[in-house]
């Protein structure tokens, strides 16, 4: 790959400094544990913190080590269904809760970060989602006359609106998401974490969850070095969920990948061309292509991938993936390269899930993590409060394992060529 990158997650290199975690060295006790230390988690910990309620975090690496470190962090707020359809998975009135919702999403997220003085580069300048083919293109007309219906602001962009605003000859359709943007990650996880730990909450790394064991209406969840016994526990492992100690949790979703590319600093020509207005972009492609900037003007450029190791074929299909989307980066220098799951539903929405009285679990945002996950993590904490199941913007639903989990998870790694392949041909035969 030009410029062989090291083999290193770029916002780990790049992030404001971790929390201080402690190791659990003995039995303790807490209103609540959160097992999982990303940002549905961190969040969790801090509205129940904020809310006086005592908390525990348990983390079996660092803070922000799974997803929510390696992520690529667009804030893309609106969904690929449309509120109808939405409607007719959940019914009018929690579909009309998840719209209200999903239409303050982004702007929640952003008003969290200043709320609670969070340093993690954000950035809200809009959301570029473009078209690759006139299917795509008719995909988006119709998300586009559906969201600005029930209230998004949602700009349609052809022609030369689209290479002026994306600096992208590879679409001619797109919309524009006013409420969209990024920020940095690993940084939001983190400032999230600080400040749950400011307002009370306790947080222990390199702490995985062995046993979970219910007696007398309390949890008692233990790990290797000690215990810590609550009324209830969350867990917010997402993609990083094993077999235990939720069994049947990891059956609920497909532990998809995504990679990405951090290229050298662009030159102020550079940035003139590319992604002008720091807008964030990604396209309608199954083997998705995705970009923006980070505070020190690199380009971060993504795509689905087969594992979280980069090898030589991932590596050329992400500067394949680079060239098309920006040719006049051609040749540019490439620093870091990285890799991370995500976890994919089959609805390509999130799941709450109650395993067993007391426990709740939350997973499942299917690309949609940077906005989703602060969603998520105040609907928790409303949950863990007593506030009604039907109040929340998400069903609680039982634990239902997908049908041959097994033999289809097995198939991943060659999920990405074969989405790779379909994207080329699509482009052949119907693009724009």
């Amino acid at each position: 790959m030009n410029g062989k990158p090291a083999r290193e997650i770029h916002w780990s290199a790049t992030a404001s400094p971790p929390p201080a975690c402690s190791t659990l060295k003995c039995n303790t006790s807490a209103d609540v544990v959160v097992i999982g230390g990303g940002l549905t988690g961190c969040r969790t910990a801090l509205g129940l913190a904020d809310a006086g309620v005592s908390v525990v975090l348990l983390e079996a690496q660092d803070i922000g080590w799974g997803a929510s470190g390696r992520s690529g962090g667009q804030c893309n707020p609106v969904w690929r269904q449309t509120p109808e359809e939405l409607a007719t998975r959940f019914g009018q009135a929690r579909a009309e809760r998840l719209v209200n919702t999903t239409l303050s999403a982004a702007d929640d997220l952003f008003k969290d970060i200043a709320h609670y003085g969070v340093d993690c580069d954000p950035v809200q300048s809009g959301w570029v989602q473009a078209a690759h083919t006139r299917k795509s293109r008719r995909s988006l007309e119709r998300l586009h006359g559906a969201w600005t219906q029930a209230g998004a602001r949602i700009d349609l962009l052809e022609g030369d609106r689209v290479r002026s605003m994306s600096g992208s000859p590879a679409y001619s359709f797109a919309l524009f998401h006013h409420a969209g943007g990024h920020v940095h990650p690993l940084s939001l996880t983190r400032g999230y974490a600080r400040a749950a730990q400011a307002r009370g909450a306790r947080l222990f790394c390199g702490e995985a969850v062995q046993t979970m064991e219910r007696a007398d209406g309390k949890w008692t969840v233990s790990t290797a070095n000690g215990s810590v016994t609550a009324e209830q526990v969350v867990q917010t492992t997402n993609a990083y969920t094993g077999a235990s100690p939720s069994p049947g949790l990891n059956k609920t979703f497909f532990p998809l990948v995504s990679i990405a590319v951090a290229t050298e600093p662009l030159t102020a020509a550079q940035r003139a061309s590319v992604l002008p207005d720091a807008v964030t972009i990604s396209d309608t492609r199954l083997a998705i292509y995705f970009a923006r900037y980070d505070r020190d003007g690199r380009l971060i450029f993504g795509c689905v991938g087969s594992s979280e190791h980069i090898g030589k074929l991932a590596g050329e299909r992400l500067l394949k993936g680079l060239n098309t989307v920006f040719p006049q980066l051609r040749g540019i220098g490439l620093e870091r390269t990285w890799g991370g799951r995500i976890a994919v539903t089959p609805e390509m929405m999130p799941h709450i899930h109650e395993p067993a009285p007391g426990l709740t679990a939350a997973l499942g945002y299917s690309g949609r993590g940077i906005a989703m996950t602060s969603v998520m993590g105040r609907a928790l904490t409303r949950k863990v409060l007593g506030d009604a199941e039907s109040s929340l913007p998400f069903p609680v639903e039982a634990v239902s394992p997908i049908r041959f989990h097994a033999p289809l998870k097995a198939m991943i790694p060659m999920a990405a060529p074969a989405m790779s392949l379909k994207d080329a041909l699509d482009s052949r035969i119907g693009g724009l």
